[in-house]
């Protein structure tokens, strides 16, 4: 990914961070009823997994705008190959993954430097 992309995704971040302080919503205080969606953290449905960092504000953000009444998340294949589907002109929001990886050709090296990379995903929520 180039620098030029990574700039685009903390831009794209950053931008649905301000327009939330515009509207009156800070990210980080939980706006809405534990009744509409419960008190659990946004989560993988095909994986259980909690997403973490920046993905919670993002995806609290998107429960409370949207009025999700749930905090599964899906990517599009992982919704079809739990048998379900997404509806045509949906929305998705974007979560982000981080990791670092040691490039095979430096493993047998003493030397060898993890090369970090961030990937980006569309998510859609599984409210039934």
């Amino acid at each position: 990914m180039s620098r030029s992309q990574y700039a685009d995704l903390y831009q794209d971040v950053t931008d649905h961070i301000v327009a939330d302080l515009e509207n009156g919503i800070l990210p980080w205080v939980q706006p809405w009823s534990d009744t509409a969606c419960g008190p659990s953290l946004p989560h993988n449905a095909a994986t259980g997994r909690n997403y973490s960092g920046i993905n919670l504000l993002l995806l609290w953000s998107t429960v409370h705008t949207q009025g999700f009444s749930s905090q599964r998340w899906l990517t599009f294949r992982q919704a079809l190959a739990a048998g379900g589907n997404v509806r045509k002109g949906e929305k998705g929001t974007t979560v982000f993954y981080a990791d670092r990886f040691v490039p095979k050709s430096e493993r047998a090296s003493e030397d060898a430097r993890a090369v970090p990379f961030l990937k980006r995903f569309t998510v859609f929520n599984g409210a039934p």
